[in-house]
């Protein structure tokens, strides 16, 4: 974040507006919809800053702007500059007015004509009644503090009256009505609501492929319990105020046993909270989330699995390479390089026309093809590394079996990587392939 977000309350105060012309009217014209006292002049002098709470420079000479915008930094006073940005400590945002909502838009100073572009399409989603929403939970908020004194349970109940009826009364401008609807949804209100453990995919780690329900449940979760890998850009997108816990693990270093993240969920829950449990990829494809899922039914906690895109699709996708081909691969295979009791099992799974995509399986990749070629493989097999697969870091390692075993574990990196064999790896679409 460049600049810090603040809303400042000008009812009552002096504002400083120095210069003249269509850009100062314009601002004399805000600030007298704040609330603002404005004191006016053309030219700078220390005393015009006397009482005043924030200063606005537009339409006057160079020195003069220069002049004010050091002597406001040095008393601690807001100062704008009109497209100034360097002469700056407070910036004026594109303005989407619905008293007593208000919603600012800012690029930084970098492109004003780029936030007003995007202020016109808010305004283009908004209800007009946004504001009328706004006023129904001013009014209804000290009753709501006093029937739900916890922070949790009355989010919660807010959020559902928000988008029910209560909220769509008002924006009709039925306030009676929205009144009566809000008693009504307070009455049954409950002080301690049963928690919720969402097992959430977060896919490779591209914000962008993250599913709309994964975002909703990001933005409404108390409680945000993530792994290492392939969660920042979900994260980044999680409600500010949510608590978020690191279990993230890496091979030998589990920062939480597995018995100890159930344990974790199944408490954070009784507690009444909305858990997100976020995985890299897909939360039931190696992601332990069916041990997760069988802890919370054994405690009784309602429990909800939102898929992601997993590993072997995200790198596929990006490498352009396909899992299945009709004159190569009519199967594809998940499995994973390395058990619980350690080593590798892939018995039986060398198979004409089928894809294997094999999950965490560099740190076992001489036994991997060792026991490929077991099977009857070739060591001619096309196969292939991906490295962040689905990412802007992704990166593709192509081959051979043989070559991937000698040149892999030198290559990888810190990041997750994906190993896929078969013959439709050779299959790779040259063009598609070319940007990885």
């Amino acid at each position: 974040m460049q600049h810090f977000p603040v809303f400042l309350d000008l009812r009552g105060q002096t504002a400083l507006l120095l210069g003249s012309g269509e850009q100062a009217e314009a601002k004399a014209t805000l600030l007298a919809a704040a609330g603002a006292a404005i004191r006016r002049a053309d030219s700078f002098t220390p005393a015009l800053l006397d009482g005043i709470v924030l200063a606005i420079g537009a339409g006057t000479a160079e020195a003069e702007l220069v002049a004010l915008a050091a002597a406001c930094r040095a008393r601690g006073i807001p100062v704008n500059v009109v497209d100034r940005p360097a002469l700056c400590s407070a910036l004026l945002p594109a303005i989407i007015d619905r008293a007593p909502m208000t919603i600012a838009v800012s690029s930084g100073g970098a492109a004003p004509v780029l936030a007003r572009l995007v202020r016109q399409k808010i305004e283009a989603v908004l209800p007009p009644g946004l504001g009328l929403i706004a006023a129904l939970a001013e009014r209804w908020k000290a009753a709501i503090r006093q029937r739900l004194p916890a922070l949790g349970p009355r989010r919660r109940f807010l959020e559902q009256v928000l988008e029910g009826e209560p909220s769509r009364r008002a924006a009709a401008g039925d306030a009676a009505g929205a009144d009566r609807a809000m008693a009504a949804a307070l009455a049954s209100a409950e002080e301690r609501p049963r928690g919720m453990v969402h097992l959430v995919g977060a896919g490779p780690g591209a914000g962008d492929l993250l599913t709309l329900r994964a975002l909703r449940l990001l933005g409404e979760a108390d409680v945000i319990v993530h792994d290492r890998l392939g969660c920042e850009d979900a994260l980044g997108m999680a409600r500010r105020d949510a608590e978020r816990i690191f279990v993230g693990k890496r091979r030998g270093d589990h920062c939480l046993p597995q018995d100890g993240i159930n344990a974790l969920l199944v408490r954070l829950a009784r507690e009444g909270k909305r858990v997100v449990r976020l995985k890299g990829g897909d939360p039931l494809i190696f992601g332990r989330g069916g041990e997760e899922a069988e802890a919370l039914a054994a405690a009784g906690i309602p429990c909800e699995v939102v898929p992601g895109v997993t590993a072997a699709l995200a790198c596929a996708a990006g490498a352009g390479i396909p899992l299945t081909h009709r004159d190569a691969a009519r199967a594809v295979t998940f499995v994973t390089g390395h058990r619980r009791e350690g080593g590798v099992d892939l018995a039986g799974l060398v198979q004409p026309g089928v894809t294997l995509a094999i999950y965490m399986g560099i740190a076992m990749l001489r036994p991997i093809h060792d026991a490929l070629l077991a099977g009857g493989m070739s060591p001619a097999m096309p196969a292939a590394v991906i490295e962040r697969g689905g990412t802007p870091g992704q990166r593709v390692l192509r081959g051979t079996l043989a070559e991937m075993l000698a040149q892999a574990p030198g290559w990888v990196t810190e990041g997750p990587a994906l190993l896929l064999v078969g013959e439709a790896v050779g299959r790779a679409t040259p063009a598609w392939a070319s940007a990885a």
